[in-house]
């Protein structure tokens, strides 16, 4: 008689399509009996991570409060570029030292637990009877340390996903969790709609970064109790000459440096998506826009992510090219209906455009994190995440304060650029990103 299956491998065998859960590919032998439950650990910490980035998110919440707190507009229209960058810009000199350490799901707990405090220090900036100017700059101040401390996990977490869970695994884990962490963001999108009929009430917004808090905590918890197999601890020096040699990765490994090119390339669908929001601010008002666009991202990740998780295993670099092709379209078609004074709804307009665009966000985020993982050895993964991840960190911060200045004064023209430059990154995906490997 058959041995009956645990729960878990039951479980991942229905969502994965395996018949054995053993079947392992490109992860250490022993690792293999672990990966259904690691593949459940990562999936309720990608679940919680994603949730507190919506909640949390930088462009749209933490703008909302730094504006509502009056901080200096250059504070307010530098926070995206500044979460995004702060995160990228470390990663070249940590993944040296994260390379000296044979379980790399330890740094990526420190870095967890330091993201759910410098969330709570926002939420207590708020709470607190603190003078406007000094609560704003306090936010600002964790949102540095958010930043930062989202770049460890970030390099952290790639790395133990590459020896815990197998290639053609990675994209669904992260698809599925997009879907469910995009049903909760619509859930909390329905109740700000509600909460932002109560103008200036900070109490809301502080209970905001206190459950994104929260949510890093459990992520912490789940990374805790992942099992990891001690892993290479050679290349982890000095942090600036290795991160120099690492660089050299964009002169010698020609397939590693087409990728750098597309995915700066593919910057125009994050980058593109604020001036939407900018748009849309001045056709609707600033009226209940963060529950409305939370409640629009929520669907767009939850009608999105499983099927781009699923597609990214099957080809990575179809996906990409699908998101940007579709995130280019929807640019040109917005901003041909204002040029043209075209009769449409503005509402409709913006919110299947932003719907849209939140969906190519999640596909190519999904696609480049697994193509990224996929095409790397277990000996050059942290290397790959951490010189990308930093050369694209320069180009956010250096175009993203160039948007600050002038998107309020030509948004229009910042959209084209970025439509063109997701439509050449959609011919060039299938030209330079390597095939999927079987």
């Amino acid at each position: 008689m058959q041995k009956a299956k645990p729960a878990t491998t039951a479980l991942y065998d229905l969502i994965t399509g395996d018949e054995d859960a053993r079947v392992c590919k490109d992860i250490p032998d022993e690792s293999c009996k672990h990966q259904p439950v690691n593949f459940f650990l990562h999936l309720l910490g990608n679940f919680f991570t994603k949730l507190a980035d919506e909640i949390a998110s930088a462009r749209l919440v933490f703008p909302w409060v730094l504006g509502l707190l009056g901080a200096p507009m250059l504070l307010v229209s530098l926070a995206v570029p500044i979460r995004e960058s702060g995160v990228l810009l470390p990663q070249l000199f940590i993944a040296a030292k994260i390379r000296a350490i044979a379980l790399r799901k330890y740094v990526w707990l420190f870095g967890g637990l330091l993201s759910g405090f410098a969330l709570w220090t926002c939420g207590f900036a708020l709470f607190l009877d603190l003078k406007a100017e000094n609560a704003s700059w306090l936010v600002f101040a964790a949102l540095l340390v958010f930043s930062f401390a989202r770049g460890i996990c970030s390099v952290a977490a790639k790395d133990v996903l590459g020896k815990t869970v197998s290639k053609s695994r990675r994209g669904t884990l992260m698809g599925l969790a997009t879907s469910v962490s995009g049903l909760f963001t619509l859930l909390l999108g329905l109740n700000l709609g509600f909460y932002n009929q109560i103008k200036n009430n900070e109490l809301i917004l502080a209970s905001l970064f206190g459950i994104a808090g929260l949510c890093w905590i459990v992520t912490s918890f789940a990374i805790w109790a992942i099992r990891e197999e001690p892993g290479a601890t050679t290349g982890g020096g000095n942090a600036g000459i290795e991160a120099l040699k690492s660089l050299r990765l964009l002169k010698d490994d020609k397939p590693f440096r087409n990728f750098v090119i597309v995915r700066t390339l593919l910057l125009s669908v994050s980058l593109g998506a604020p001036m939407l929001i900018i748009l849309a601010q001045d056709a609707l008002g600033n009226a209940a826009l963060i529950g409305l666009f939370l409640i629009v991202s929520g669907l767009a990740n939850t009608a999105s992510g499983y099927l781009w998780g699923r597609l990214a295993d099957y080809s990575s670099r179809t996906l990409m090219a699908i998101a940007s092709a579709i995130n280019a379209a929807v640019g040109i078609a917005v901003l041909l209906v204002l040029k043209f004074e075209i009769e449409f709804s503005a509402l409709v307009l913006f919110t299947g455009a932003y719907f849209l665009t939140s969906m190519c966000l999640a596909g190519v985020r999904l696609g480049r994190k697994t193509l990224l993982v996929d095409m790397a050895t277990a000996e050059t993964r942290s290397a790959y995440v951490a010189v990308s991840n930093t050369a694209i960190g320069f180009l956010i911060l250096i175009v993203g304060a160039v948007v600050s200045l002038l998107a309020g004064q030509n948004t229009h023209a910042m959209l084209w650029t970025f439509s063109v430059l997701s439509a050449l990154a959609c011919v060039l995906c299938p030209l330079l990103l390597p095939a999927q490997q079987a």
